[in-house]
Order: structure tokens, then sequence, then C-alpha cells
């Protein structure tokens, strides 16, 4: 009995994994670790560079002390007052808005484009499809009613 049980556990398990979802998910998870590695990069590479032109490369060590004074130790710990680390907010903000800019401009925007256009088609042949059916209903009723009309032998013009 128990091993009924596992096996449908095991099966259950199984369809789970196998849905649809959890595999997109995956895969979602996988690739957003290595672009997460590419915005690093470009955070490091690109945009650290540029504001150590104004002040230091490291955001992190931009601080403001809450206190009239702030004491930090050699190993980066305040021992005395109140440190504010915005420069770490800023350095993820940044981090954030470039991954949002790039995720949106190269995954989403044509994402929604290509589905607007396949969407587009799709409406389109099923319009094309409609009318021709129309069309075609109506000849066919045409033809039985001229042919029910020269059965029964009315000369006569039977679209009046």
């Amino acid at each position: 009995m128990s091993e009924m049980k596992g096996s449908n556990v095991w099966e259950g398990f199984k369809a789970f994994l196998m849905r649809g979802n959890v595999v997109d998910l995956a895969v979602a998870v996988v690739i957003g670790a290595a672009f997460s590695n590419i915005v690093n990069s470009v955070v490091k590479g690109i945009i650290n560079p540029l504001v150590g032109a104004i002040g230091t490369k490291n955001l992190d060590s931009y601080s403001s002390c809450l206190t009239s004074h702030c004491e930090v130790a050699k190993d980066g710990t305040v021992t005395h007052g109140i440190q504010i680390m915005w420069g770490a907010v800023l350095g993820s903000t940044l981090q954030f808005l470039i991954t949002a800019t790039v995720v949106y401009f190269l995954m989403v925007l044509p994402m929604s484009r290509y589905l607007a256009r396949v969407e587009a088609r799709r409406k389109a042949r099923e319009d094309t499809k409609g009318s021709v059916v129309e069309v075609t209903e109506l000849e066919v009723l045409q033809q039985i009613r001229d042919t029910l009309v020269a059965q029964r032998g009315g000369g006569h013009d039977a679209r009046r």
C-alpha cells in the first residue's frame, strides 16, 4: 500500500516538475543569474569609473554622518557616531535601473511587439476566414434556392 502512495507521490512530483511554469521559472532563474553578472560588470567597468571621475570609484565609500563626527576603524566598522551609507544605496539603485532598462529594451519591448504582430496576424486570418465563410455560405444558399425553384418548375425569378 505504501508503495502505491510513494508511486503516486513520485508521479505527482514528476508532473509538477514537467509543467511549463516550473521549467520556465528555472530557465528564468538561470538566465537572471547570468544576466546579473553582466550588469555587475557594466556597473564596475563603466558606471563606477564615470562616478570615479567626480569622486571615488567605489560608491560604497560615500556616506554621511548623522552626528557631528563619525569615527571609522580600518576594517570599515563605525566605532563612534551614526553613519548613513548612501553610496551603497546609490550603487544598488543604479544597478537596478540598468537591469530594468536592459530587460525592458532587450527583452520585454521586443517580445511585446512580436506578440502584438502575431496577434494581429491571427486576427487578420480569422477575419479573412470569417468573411470567406460568410460569402461561401451565401452562395451555397442561393444555389440551393435556385435548384429548389427549378425542381418545382417555377420559371419565375426566385430572388423577388
